[in-house]
Formats: C-alpha cells, sequence, structure tokens
C-alpha cells in the first residue's frame, strides 16, 4: 500500500506538466480567436471609415454649392451672414406667436 501512494506521488509532476500545458493552449487559442474577431471589426470600421470619406463632396464642389448659396443671397437681396440670422429671427417669431397664445 506505501508503494501505490509513491507512485501517485511520482506521477503528480507529469500531471501538473500536462494541466499546464492544456491551460496555456485554450489561453493560446482564445488570444487568437479574439485577436481574430478584433481585425474583422477593425476592417469593417476602416470599409465604413473609407466609404464615408468617398462619399464626401470634393472640394471643389463644396465651393461651388458655396458661391451658388452665395449668388442667391444676393439675388434675394441679403447680406453676407443674414440667410441664417433671418432663418433665427422666423424661428423666434413663431416661438413667440406660439407663447402668446
Amino acid at each position: 500500500f506505501i508503494h501505490m501512494h509513491h507512485l501517485i506521488n511520482e506521477y503528480r509532476p507529469h500531471q501538473a506538466r500536462e494541466t499546464l500545458r492544456v491551460m496555456l493552449m485554450v489561453q493560446k487559442r482564445r488570444r487568437v480567436q479574439f485577436t481574430n474577431k478584433f481585425k474583422d471589426q477593425l476592417d469593417k470600421v476602416k470599409n465604413i471609415i473609407q466609404e464615408a470619406l468617398d462619399s464626401l463632396p470634393q472640394p471643389q464642389e463644396a465651393m461651388e454649392v458655396d458661391e451658388n448659396k452665395a449668388e442667391a443671397d444676393k439675388a434675394s437681396g441679403l447680406k453676407e451672414g443674414d440667410s441664417e440670422a433671418g432663418t433665427v429671427s422666423n424661428m423666434d417669431r413663431i416661438m413667440c406667436d406660439f407663447v402668446d397664445m
């Protein structure tokens, strides 16, 4: 009976090494899976950002839009910056009318 306990105790270092090896393999597999998922998400984000950048108007197009707006304001008799102020005053008038009711 003493010899059986001795054999079991002799086996423990091997068992500990094997358990440690399995634990490290599981950790490695989890980290690799996490890294792959992270890379996939990063690629998706890069694609979304690139699509957003591609959908932005080019600087020359934006300047043309600003010039068209300025020409429309001049045609309507508004000075620069008055178009937004006119919108705000209209909103103020509407709010005042609503509060006066």
